[in-house]
């Protein structure tokens, strides 16, 4: 292992179009925005909007504080750029990264469907859940699945393959850690996908993901299912006669 790798500091440069549009508009502003602020600004789920926030707090490129009210009940945080690399200096994720899933890796007893489960409620976590009894089709929940994995930095395509559809990711977010623990990390990306389309209620499941089926490629193997029925269209009981 190249240990120097592991403790060199994370690129602030190698953000992601997502995070990179969210910090220039903090640095438009000029001023404090709350997480609802940048989420409608940026065109994000606000639950999106507070992830990419957050982890520009924690690379120490925005500060983090809560923004008084005059009501009672918990202040709501607003975030605003900072012109240094924070207080505590450069973060070094990868390290941290390789040491969590290292100990999921050795310690738990199933760790790849620890790591599905946790991407799952990731997932759901980071999607906007369609109005009540709105239905997507399969075809709408790709794109919708598609646009959440661009947002994340996977570079998705989305290929049709006879009655599926395989979605080629051609960037790996993690791919450094990927490579040496695959049971959890892809894992956890198989979950996630699961997670987004569960949460658009939508009639595709994501069945596998093949780490690396090129050399710079991941494949996701999705498939349609029957969509549960809204609650217009579900039988009705008949009335009792008296």
């Amino acid at each position: 292992m190249d240990v120097q790798a592991l403790l060199a500091p994370d690129p602030a440069t190698l953000l992601g179009e997502s995070r990179a549009r969210v910090l220039d508009l903090l640095r438009a502003a000029g001023r404090p925005l709350g997480v609802q602020e940048v989420a409608e600004q940026a065109g994000l789920h606000p639950n999106t909007a507070r992830f990419h926030l957050d982890a520009l707090a924690e690379a120490g490129l925005v500060t983090r504080e809560p923004h008084p009210r005059q009501t009672p009940g918990r202040p709501s945080m607003v975030y605003q750029v900072t012109d240094s690399d924070g207080p505590t200096g450069r973060r070094r994720y990868r390290l941290l990264a390789e040491m969590l899933t290292s100990l999921i890796a050795g310690v738990m007893p199933q760790p790849g469907e620890a790591a599905a489960e946790a991407g799952r409620e990731w997932g759901r976590y980071l999607t906007e859940q369609p109005p009540p009894y709105q239905r997507l089709d399969a075809e709408e929940a790709i794109e919708k699945l598609t646009a959440a994995l661009a947002e994340i930095g996977f570079a998705p395509e989305a290929v049709a393959k006879g009655s599926g559809c395989q979605l080629r990711l051609h960037q790996c977010p993690f791919r450094e850690v990927a490579e040496r623990h695959q049971n959890v990390v892809c894992a956890l990306h198989l979950g996630l996908m699961q997670g987004v389309l569960e949460q658009f209620r939508a009639p595709v499941t994501a069945d596998r993901l093949q780490p690396f089926a090129e050399p710079s490629v991941c494949v996701a193997e999705l498939s349609a299912r029957e969509a549960p029925p809204a609650a217009a269209e579900r039988p009705t009981r008949p009335r009792s006669r008296r």
